[in-house]
């Protein structure tokens, strides 16, 4: 998981053939090196279909998802791995290099209450469960720290170590999302010093989900410390254009976030990457 990549909500939330043929081409078009495919719904995709889109298009992709509300991993594990498992087999089916996200529960998520240890060790056999599927299938599996308002169990860098630190396995990375981080962490490079020895893999994405360069995010300190750190992950552009309601009701995303895709592509893609040939990490 190398390069710079954009995830596929910029076009569609549908993976689809529609979908997938509307997607690929377009990011060809923009040169990204890999697409972050939103895996929600696996009895729409047709693997082989987008597979060979992928080897036309000489594209790379990464799949991500968070767990729907009867398989939370903090309630139910066992439908937490059988969900995941389903997941994996299909973004490995498709070419996919990975399958990352919110894996350890539900966008949206909150219990009104403090996390439990209970929550905690029914993430870690879920997480501990599908690692080792990961690993049979020779893809990389990640599980990404997200903000209170969307999940109360994991938000921060050195939460996702820890949780790793608790499954014991060796094959789970850490993807951090600079959205998340600018709300939770104290400070971004912060964050992404307590997930270093296990981060491969970024959002970047802007304070309002919008266009990158127009909000809040500290860019520089984000680009800074990876670079201090040596990152050589993925470094992918998220930005929510197109929210079926499902989801647009778990990110809390009631108004658009950008007049258009082509807003974000046209003037926050050349800010990120502007920023990462500064910084030296493309």
């Amino acid at each position: 998981m190398e390069g710079f990549g954009v995830h596929t909500s910029m076009w569609t939330m549908h993976w689809d053939r529609a979908g997938a043929e509307r997607t690929i081409p377009s990011a060809a078009a923009y040169k990204m090196d890999f697409i972050e495919i939103a895996l929600l719904d696996t009895s729409i995709v047709d693997a082989a279909h987008t597979r060979d889109l992928l080897a036309k298009h000489e594209m790379r992709a990464v799949c991500s998802l968070g767990l729907p509300e009867e398989s939370w991993a903090s309630v139910n594990p066992d439908g937490a791995i059988a969900h995941l498992t389903d997941a994996m087999d299909m973004a490995k089916e498709m070419g996919a290099e990975a399958l990352s996200g919110v894996t350890y529960g539900g966008i949206g998520q909150r219990t009104g209450l403090p996390p439990t240890e209970a929550e905690y060790d029914n993430i870690a056999r879920a997480l501990a469960a599908a690692a080792k599927h990961a690993k049979g299938l020779g893809i990389a599996f990640g599980i990404e720290p997200v903000n209170r308002y969307e999940n109360h169990l994991i938000n921060t860098g050195w939460q996702a170590r820890q949780m790793i630190e608790k499954v014991g396995a060796d094959n789970i990375f850490i993807h951090l999302d600079t959205y998340h981080m600018n709300i939770e962490e104290k400070g971004a490079g912060n964050g992404i010093l307590d997930a270093r020895e296990h981060l491969r893999y970024i959002h970047l994405s802007e304070s309002d989900r919008g266009t990158p360069g127009e909000g809040t995010c500290d860019w520089d300190e984000v680009y800074a410390t990876l670079a201090a750190i040596g990152y050589k992950g993925g470094l992918a552009m998220e930005s929510f254009i197109n929210m079926p309601p499902q989801v647009g009701y778990g990110l809390a995303v009631w108004r658009p976030v950008a007049e258009s895709f082509e807003e974000v592509m046209d003037k926050g893609l050349p800010f990120l990457r502007n920023k990462a040939a500064q910084y030296r990490l493309i």
